[in-house]
């Protein structure tokens, strides 16, 4: 059985650093890149698909609002119109540079505020859907298990992956709990990768509220930014391989789909 483990990396901007991304990428099979909006820079984006290419990694577009100063994570008011023109633009900057570096662009995850929003908005996650297919109809959009994101690419005709997180809590609807309440964000890593297992292996996870739920995991995100990160990716690598999977990148995972 294969499994993807992604992270999110390349968000320094300019003199900031952000993430440990030449560590965690040497446990990771797919790299979400940032495309400038909500963090990031050509420099930044140039630095990491060369990283990425250097480690053999499955490079995708992480687009977010044009927000520096939030991260990407406060909620916009945005038009589905502006959001698929916000999405083509991130990920024909990324593009540029793949294109540059001679390495494939294999997906799209969209990022934060953006990414929560359009898992429950669906006329968002088809803008979102339609602004990658008239790209490239051959990439792949990861979103929220189980969320319109995903159904928004079956809807539109291009792949969707469902994506599942190894240290954020969820609510009984299958959304991710906010950042802004306790409890949202797991900080035990033996808890974490015993969430990880279950959800791969017997397709559910334990809600906040104790409560069961099933869930889909094609690919595990690991956040590259935590004090923590490059011993938690070192962790959870192992334990996947111990239980018999496979890490592999997304397109991959996916083979069959496509």
């Amino acid at each position: 059985m294969k499994i993807d483990l992604n992270a999110d990396i390349g968000e320094s901007f300019g003199n900031y650093t952000c993430g440990m991304d030449e560590e965690v990428i040497t446990y990771i099979s797919s790299a979400n890149i940032a495309c400038g909006f909500h963090a990031a820079d050509p420099m930044v984006m140039d630095k990491t698909v060369c990283l990425a290419k250097k480690h053999n990694v499955s490079v995708g577009a992480h687009p977010g609002f044009p927000d520096l100063t939030g991260f990407g994570r406060r909620k916009m008011a945005v038009s589905p119109k502006e959001l698929k023109a916000m999405i083509q633009y991130q990920i024909g900057a990324l593009s540029g540079f793949c294109k540059a570096h001679d390495i494939k662009l294999s997906h799209v995850k969209p990022h934060g505020a953006m990414y929560n929003m359009a898992a429950r908005d669906k006329s968002l996650a088809i803008a979102i859907a339609e602004g990658i297919k008239e790209i490239d109809s051959r990439l792949i959009l990861l979103g929220l298990s189980g969320s319109l994101l995903v159904d928004a690419a079956q809807e539109v005709g291009i792949v969707g992956a469902n994506e599942v997180f190894a240290d954020r809590a969820y609510n009984d609807d299958g959304s991710l709990v906010d950042r802004s309440q306790k409890g949202s964000v797991i900080t035990d890593d033996n808890e974490a990768i015993a969430r990880v297992v279950e959800m791969v292996r017997l397709g559910t996870v334990k809600t906040i509220t104790g409560k069961r739920i099933p869930i889909k995991a094609d690919s595990i995100c690991l956040h590259g930014d935590g004090i923590r990160a490059v011993e938690f990716a070192k962790k959870i690598s192992a334990a996947l391989i111990e239980e018999g999977l496979e890490i592999a990148p997304i397109e991959s995972v996916m083979q069959e789909v496509i």
